[in-house]
């Protein structure tokens, strides 16, 4: 179970440490423009974090959600539903072209360049990418993610040891900085809207994520803990930023400039690595719009594709800080309402999911007694499989097949039983992937 909880919380933290986390801006507009009140802000936005990440996951594995609809239908009524799907499709579009802004203010204040050249070549990036395979190239852009996480954590150190003694100086700073649109200037609110709003960024994965794991109390233990980690290098960000802000103040990527200030080469890798973030969420969101678009007909993808990328990069042209300002906060009261939502089924179900979690461990044991060549499996054993099964808020076959995965996938890393998962082909989740795509 430790293993599956810590592969939840990384994934989780890969989710919402994107390239709007790294440029600092969302930290200064949610967070240091409201001055001492807004680093408060940041427990709350760990705390609210913290209790989403457990309750979301925890309703994905609940549900075995292999898509986000899957969850939504279930937990509120069909238009309900239809409303958060539709816009968890916009807030693809909406990340996408702010993070084609971000890529031309990134090389605009690091080489000065104009911001339509770094928009422009993110776009080439995104509509070639579209035409290889997505899953390879983001993969690799995505081992950059624990780089920033270091820089970060760096810079945080590098603060601790060096910091300012005039501290009402930084906070004048501070408030001179625009807030973001729509929060009414408070500190309280802005908190709960950045959090909603970080939630949506990764809402789709999130629950995938939770599907993709039998067992409800580890995938909620594993979102407490990735909203946890997240919530700390929120923090340690907020305090490199809100410390160093006599040297970023009014920069579109205070992070950046933060690194700048440290020594130019550092700003220069610091640099690379904030814009192939910034490919990396934005081919996601641009990819993932194309294929919910297209609705599964391959032929309308590449049109659809390419038409939306292109869109994006004219409203890029509004500016990075500007979209941020209003964007995402349009952004957060839509993640706010999805919470509530999420929030009000996890606390009506809390009993069903506590009971459904004791039932698939009582599966999985079952499994576990079935697979392994050491152990007994009867026909009381099958007869309690497909009651249980039954009995089970999901399909029962879908559970059964779920639930044997990953029983043979731990069997096949344990060096001491002899289960060999290549001798059963049909419980390895990644050729069931393979035969499906082809």
């Amino acid at each position: 179970m430790l293993r599956k909880t810590l592969t939840i919380a990384l994934a989780f933290v890969g989710l919402l440490v994107g390239a709007g986390f790294a440029s600092g801006q969302e930290v200064v507009q949610y967070f240091i423009a409201f001055g001492f009140p807004g680093l408060l802000g940041v427990l709350v936005a760990a705390v609210l974090m913290v209790i989403a990440g457990g309750v979301l996951f925890q309703l994905g594995s609940y549900y075995l959600a292999d898509e986000h609809y899957t969850v939504f239908r279930n937990v509120t009524h069909p238009v309900v539903s239809k409303i958060l799907d539709a816009a968890t499709v916009l807030t693809l579009f909406c990340i996408g072209f702010v993070m084609l802004a971000g890529a031309g203010s990134n090389l605009e204040q690091q080489f000065n360049t104009p911001t339509w050249v770094g928009s422009l070549i993110m776009v080439a990036m995104v509509i070639v990418s579209g035409f290889l395979n997505v899953e390879k190239v983001t993969r690799v852009i995505s081992a950059i993610t624990p780089l920033i996480v270091i820089a970060v954590l760096l810079a945080g150190a590098i603060t601790l040891m060096g910091m300012p003694s005039d501290l009402a100086a930084l906070e004048s700073v501070a408030l001179a900085q625009s807030p973001a649109s729509g929060v009414a200037g408070n500190w309280f609110l802005s908190a709960i809207n950045y959090t909603a709003m970080a939630l949506m960024l990764g809402l789709s994965m999130i629950l995938v994520i939770g599907g993709n794991h039998f067992s409800p109390k580890a995938a909620g233990v594993g979102g407490l803990l990735g909203g946890l980690l997240f919530s700390v290098l929120l923090g340690v960000l907020a305090f490199v930023i809100f410390f160093n802000m006599d040297k970023v103040a009014g920069m579109d990527f205070p992070l950046l400039g933060v690194f700048d200030a440290m020594h130019p080469t550092v700003g220069l890798v610091v640099s690379i690595i904030i814009y192939l973030m910034i490919y990396n969420t934005a081919i996601g969101m641009f990819y993932a719009l194309g294929k919910r678009l297209a609705a599964g007909n391959q032929a309308r993808f590449t049109p659809i594709f390419v038409g939306v990328t292109l869109v994006g990069f004219l409203v890029s042209f509004a500016g990075f800080t500007d979209l941020i300002g209003w964007v995402y906060p349009l952004i957060g009261y839509v993640g706010m309402f999805m919470l509530l939502v999420m929030f009000g089924s996890w606390v009506k179900n809390r009993g069903l999911i506590r009971e459904e979690n004791e039932r698939r461990e009582r599966l999985a044991r079952l499994a576990e007694a079935k697979l392994d060549p050491a152990e007994d499996f009867d026909d009381a054993d099958r007869r309690e499989v497909r009651s249980l099964a039954r009995a089970s808020e999901v399909d029962a076959r879908e559970l059964w097949q779920s639930v044997q995965e990953e029983v043979a996938e731990e069997l096949h890393r344990d060096p001491e039983c002899t289960f060999d998962l290549s001798d059963h082909p049909e419980l390895d989740p990644n050729l069931a992937v393979s035969r499906v795509k082809g």
